[in-house]
């Protein structure tokens, strides 16, 4: 019998844990999203609701006063969040739900939802290989380039603690073997 979990994909900015985890959802089209909550500004062709939930920072630090957020973190001076009503729902009608989030949001779904949380952090095959990956998505200026290199010791470093690691050296390989990891969390027993 199959039962909700919240399948968490992490990595530093530029492993493709994005592009993993949407084709997760692609393949399970029974499962949710997580979409996250975020300050920071909007980019050319994100969707509100869809890719994020737009806040403006009093919003999003009332919610936070008001514990309705099951994880939240400030990052390169935004902040991005879960709300909790999203994932309490998708628990309880039975849905699983996929995250994509940095390494400090994953444990701290852990933390809170230590039975139904799988956490999978995604690998860059090497250093330089994830820096020509940032370059190349041309969505942020050298200073916040910078900024997430800067960041890649610690989240590499918090990965060790994932349930599982896979590298993304091959995009079509590291999909499937998410997924296969996916499978059997879902498939699992109550």
């Amino acid at each position: 019998m199959a039962r909700a979990k919240l399948i968490v994909i992490s990595a530093p900015s530029g492993c493709g844990k994005t592009t993993i985890a949407h084709e997760i959802l692609r393949r399970h089209p029974e499962m949710r999203f997580s979409v996250s909550a975020t300050t920071r500004r909007r980019r050319q062709g994100e969707t509100e609701g869809k890719d994020y939930f737009f806040l403006e920072r009093d919003d999003f630090e009332q919610r936070i006063a008001r514990g309705e957020l099951v994880e939240h973190e400030r990052i390169y001076d935004d902040y991005y969040g879960t709300l909790k009503d999203q994932v309490d729902r998708s628990l309880n009608d039975g849905v699983s739900m996929v995250f994509d989030i940095d390494v400090n949001g994953a444990l701290s779904i852990r933390k809170k939802y230590p039975s139904e949380s799988v956490l999978i952090f995604i690998d860059p095959p090497s250093m330089d290989v994830l820096r020509s990956r940032l370059l190349g998505r041309k969505t942020e200026d050298p200073e916040a380039i910078q900024k997430r290199v800067e960041r890649m010791p610690m989240e590499l470093e918090k990965g060790r603690v994932f349930d599982f690691r896979v590298v993304n050296d091959d995009l079509q390989k590291a999909v499937k073997e998410v997924d296969e990891i996916v499978c059997r969390a879902i498939e699992s027993p109550v």
